[in-house]
């Protein structure tokens, strides 16, 4: 078996996921290779090949610039992550010098695979879907919008009023480029799965959910005065982390949620009991008042000091107003660190309510600090919270559990090709 990866890089969410998938198969003896227009980690089967030239283009954003030049007709669109990946690529050459049985599509942005280009890669595809742009018309995550299950337009991700703007222009190209594409959709999430499954695109393909795995010998649980000590972080305090890929940036990652949970943790008897820990962003110019004294460390990308700083924590909050499976919640439970989260998206595929977790009710800013002071609040149930957050990571997210499923899924669809192709 041998397997390729696309991903726009192997680094960020959905990256690492990649990344960790294709480490996961290679563990099995499985000819595994990663191809990426973005190359962060010094791993030799991750592959970049790139010319001077390309490498300058690449250096200055252009792809990703260019991709977003039809966004310029829309005044005002809302802060959010939309992608027409509509600018002619060259990853078919870079494909065809790797001898593969099945490409396994990632997250696919930044103007690293035309849309186009997806039917023109002449293998069987399994696409891991790690939000909802794969079946939208641009938007990575919809909010409150569901015209995906019919067709896209009037888009309010866009503040567009017409039928016929850019969401439609997409939707159309992805549903006409794809029309006869024998596509397997893997989603890490149940929500998604369903997401995927009433959508007008890919309503009649089979969706396959296979959660992301993570290294549960590098995420495990450590000494936590060790691994204060080594943060500098206080011993006599209780520890909240949250952090994520710009995390207090992307709205779509709850900070303004969670800063007015804090106000009201602020005016219980937990105001000088807790302290604040942020990673993924650095300490801001302009100080925010969050009611806590506050850790800024910075963005970390690399997985020892992500688990040591999972291990420091007493609990992780992760407010996101929608998300799929969210690596910083695996990472968490897998040090046996207890997660206060919104119960939606992929929250409940890892948080048990009030077994290894506390899931709020969507949105509601009271409940999600209720959460974390019922985290905190018992000694004894605290240390049954962190136990059964590591047991849940065991037995459902480890990677030898991932690539096995995945190498079961890769042999069922090259079995059927083997046979159609025999008729």
């Amino acid at each position: 078996m041998q397997v390729l990866h696309l991903s726009s890089s192997d680094d960020g969410g959905a990256g690492r996921a990649a990344h960790r998938l294709h480490k996961g198969l290679r563990n099995l003896a499985v000819t595994s290779h990663l191809l990426t227009q973005h190359k962060t980690s010094d791993d030799t089967t991750v592959l970049c090949p790139q010319t001077k030239l390309e490498k300058v283009i690449h250096r200055l954003k252009l792809p990703e610039r260019l991709d977003a030049l039809p966004l310029k007709r829309y005044a005002n669109p809302k802060e959010i992550a939309f992608t027409p990946q509509w600018f002619p690529d060259n990853a078919l050459s870079k494909v065809a010098q790797i001898d593969t049985d099945i490409v396994n599509l990632h997250w696919l942005g930044h103007g690293y695979l035309q849309l186009e280009t997806i039917a023109k890669l002449n293998k069987p595809i399994v696409w891991t879907l790690h939000d909802m742009w794969a079946f939208t018309g641009g938007c990575h995550y919809t909010g409150d919008c569901d015209r995906y299950v019919v067709n896209c337009g009037n888009c309010p991700q866009l503040q567009s009023d017409k039928e016929h703007d850019l969401s439609r222009w997409v939707w159309q190209r992805k549903a006409k480029a794809w029309k006869q594409l024998d596509l397997t959709i893997v989603t890490p999430s149940i929500w998604l799965a369903r997401c995927a499954s009433s959508s007008a695109l890919f309503h009649n393909l089979q969706v396959k959910v296979i959660p992301n795995g993570l290294d549960t010998q590098i995420y495990k649980p450590l000494n936590r005065q060790l691994a204060r000590d080594r943060l500098n972080l206080p011993q006599d305090k209780s520890l909240i982390l949250f952090g994520a890929m710009r995390p207090t940036g992307d709205p779509r990652k709850g900070f303004h949620l969670l800063h007015s949970a804090l106000q009201r943790l602020k005016q219980t008897e937990w105001q000088d009991k807790i302290e604040l820990v942020i990673f993924g962003v650095s300490q801001p110019s302009t100080s925010v008042d969050l009611g806590f004294s506050t850790h800024y460390l910075g963005k970390l990308s690399d997985d020892i000091s992500l688990a040591l700083v999972y291990a420091a924590a007493d609990v992780f909050v992760a407010p996101s107003v929608q998300d799929n499976l969210p690596n910083t919640i695996m990472e968490a439970i897998a040090c046996g660190t207890p997660c206060v989260a919104f119960n939606l998206g992929g929250m409940p595929d890892m948080i048990e309510h009030k077994r290894n977790g506390y899931l709020a009710q969507p949105y509601e800013v009271d409940d999600l600090a209720q959460g974390v002071a019922w985290v905190l609040g018992d000694e004894e149930r605290h240390l049954k919270l962190c136990d059964r957050a590591r047991q849940k990571a065991e037995q459902k997210f480890t990677l030898e559990m991932q690539a096995k499923e995945y190498l079961r899924l890769y042999q069922e669809i090259t079995d059927k090709t083997s046979t159609r192709q025999i008729v």
